[in-house]
């Protein structure tokens, strides 16, 4: 007796956000933007450089990031490998508003916290669904099946709270 296995069913999904050819030269320019203090002050308004540690490789990553502000913490989202460095309870340093500080760290994975929060994110920030791949209606309200791709393709979201 044989049993037939659909092979995509193992396939790892694929991510859905976009990166720009020279993605890692615009990121140099960005992070060097947002470390001048008045120039981080205009488009620190959006973005936040999140510092982080490969938690097998050491290496060190610092990653220019769009954020929406949810009471006194940054929500941060990203399909990207660095992403999965983020853990809870391991607090980062981060750049906000041309300071570096300390962030506390509380990571959400599971499918429903993750399109909850991106959802929100999409709202709130509508270049951050352009570039994750996340369509808005007339309303400005994110398509649920493209925030369960997002998830799906390793999305993943955090609160960084700044001390």
């Amino acid at each position: 007796m044989t049993t037939n296995v659909n092979p995509q069913s193992f396939a790892k999904p694929v991510p859905t956000a976009k990166t720009l050819p020279i993605q890692g030269l615009a990121n140099k320019v960005v992070r060097a933007l947002l470390r001048a203090p008045l120039l981080s002050r205009a488009i620190g308004k959006r973005l936040v450089t999140v510092y982080v540690v490969g938690r097998k490789s050491g290496r060190r990553y610092a990653v220019p990031v769009a954020y929406t502000r949810v009471d006194e913490s940054l929500l941060v989202g990203s399909q990207f490998a660095w992403a999965r460095n983020l853990r809870s309870g391991e607090p980062v340093d981060i750049r906000l508003a041309g300071k570096r500080r300390t962030a506390d760290v509380q990571v959400l994975t599971d499918e429903a916290g993750v399109v909850d929060q991106l959802g929100i994110m999409a709202r709130d920030n509508h270049q951050f669904a352009k570039f994750n791949r996340i369509t808005l209606d007339r309303g400005g309200n994110p398509d649920a099946g493209d925030l369960h791709r997002a998830w799906a393709g390793g999305a993943r979201t955090a609160l960084l709270t700044p001390r």
